[in-house]
């Protein structure tokens, strides 16, 4: 359920690839029966495409992959999370709009120019 520039995070490969990148990362935590998570996608779509080449953008299945959001306490889906240098710089529980995600993402981006 992802587009051409979102990836699909793992346990396996989130330290990796969330972590230890060197640019900000955008992580939507969410699951396929959540219609919110559902609604949401066309959004996290877009912000992958219009910040391509500066902010890594993904998303992680909870009921495939559970570890980090145990251990970022995603406790209600959508919850989306702005990492930068592998620390969590913005958190976003439900339904968020595209400027609020917009504006965070200026902000980690801004932060590291």
């Amino acid at each position: 359920m992802a587009g051409k520039n979102v990836h699909e995070f793992t346990d396996a490969g989130f330290e990796a690839d969330v972590l230890q990148s060197n640019e900000p990362v955008l992580v939507d935590f969410w699951a396929e029966w959540c219609m919110p998570c559902r609604m949401l996608t066309p959004t996290i779509e877009a912000l992958a495409s219009e910040y391509e080449g500066r902010v890594k953008v993904g998303k992680v299945n909870i009921d495939q992959e559970s570890k980090f959001a145990m251990k970022y306490q995603v406790t209600a889906i959508p919850t989306v999370l702005v990492f930068k240098g592998g620390e969590v710089a913005k958190r976003f529980v439900g339904m968020t709009g595209k400027g609020d995600l917009a504006a965070a993402l200026d902000e980690a981006v801004g932060a590291t120019a």
